[in-house]
């Protein structure tokens, strides 16, 4: 085990603990209005990025470009195949920032990008794309391979299920949180936006999910309790107790519980090495989504009043 690995876990240790916790995001949910809660965001590690005067989104942004730089600070410090790991956990960002791209190729004004600095693989690129058709190119030239299809929706879920399939091919650790994500990601596709399946991302989808799953996914008949018997016996616990369509939103907050609980454990693991940078990444992931559910809960309080305290709970 080289110095690297033994700095970077040490450091994700530290980053770790910048968390604030399920209290603290219990508390800037409950906040009486918008204002308090920037106010209370300010004096966290989150409120670096974030204005007294951010709206609802742009706070949101700022939480996650929180993360982002902390995984940068943790691959910094990392050997180059740490550094790897870092690189690929953290293409949710990347994914964001092709979303804005096909939208913005649609007409559709975005927000700002994230910086992914040492940890963009296609980012860059995919920015300058001037047609869906070449986001594609982008993609299928770079880490990613092609995401399959044509249309901006076809490119946007495979890209994800592209991220998908790498986590699960070259981070055993998260191969249970990307098979589940995937899994979700279809079932929600499929089964509360009643799209059809698209079939030019079947082999993308087989491949973290088995080709039974992708079959019954493209089925009139398809419903949660048949696609869930269908996953991979590490995948599915998310769905456990969920049995309609409209209740996929309990199977994703489910996910994220998943993904702290896991990454504790990871990350006190022994040892100095691949499991315990994964753990952190996972933990600090799920406590900005956590902090971004909380500040919508106080955005909405001013609209709905405590009865928002309801929702946040059944999720985070």
């Amino acid at each position: 085990m080289t110095a690297s690995w033994v700095a970077g876990t040490v450091r994700a240790e530290a980053l770790a603990r910048r968390r604030i916790g399920a209290g603290a995001a219990r508390a800037l949910a409950s906040c009486p209005t918008w204002a308090d809660a920037l106010t209370a965001l300010s004096a966290t590690p989150y409120g670096h990025d974030v204005s007294p005067t951010a709206t609802l989104v742009q706070a949101q942004h700022g939480v996650g470009a929180t993360l982002l730089w902390h995984l940068r600070v943790l691959a910094g410090w990392l050997p180059r195949s740490g550094a790897d790991v870092i690189r690929l956990l953290a293409r949710g960002f990347e994914i964001a920032g092709i979303d804005d791209q096909l939208a913005r190729l649609a007409g559709t004004d975005t927000g700002p990008a994230y910086r992914l600095g040492a940890l963009d693989t296609a980012s860059r690129r995919v920015a300058e794309a001037d047609s869906p058709a070449a986001v594609r190119e982008c993609l299928r030239s770079s880490a990613w391979g092609d995401p399959g299809g044509t249309t901006p929706r076809e490119i946007s879920l495979g890209a994800r299920l592209a991220w998908a399939g790498d986590l699960v091919a070259r981070i055993p650790e998260a191969s249970g949180w990307a098979r589940t994500a995937a899994a979700l990601l279809v079932a929600r596709e499929v089964l509360v936006d009643g799209r059809r399946w698209p079939t030019a991302l079947d082999r993308r989808a087989s491949v973290v999910l088995g080709g039974g799953f992708v079959d019954a996914a493209g089925s009139p008949s398809a419903s949660v309790a048949g696609l869930s018997a269908l996953l991979p016996s590490g995948a599915r616990g998310a769905f456990s107790g969920v049995d309609r369509p409209e209740d996929l939103w309990r199977a994703e907050a489910a996910w994220w519980h998943r993904l702290e609980r896991e990454g504790f454990t990871l990350l006190r693991g022994s040892g100095f090495e691949r499991g315990p940078i994964t753990g952190a990444v996972a933990v600090l992931a799920a406590d900005a989504w956590r902090v971004r559910a909380a500040l919508e809960a106080a955005a909405r309080r001013t609209v709905t009043g405590p009865a928002v305290m309801e929702a946040f709970d059944g999720v985070a």
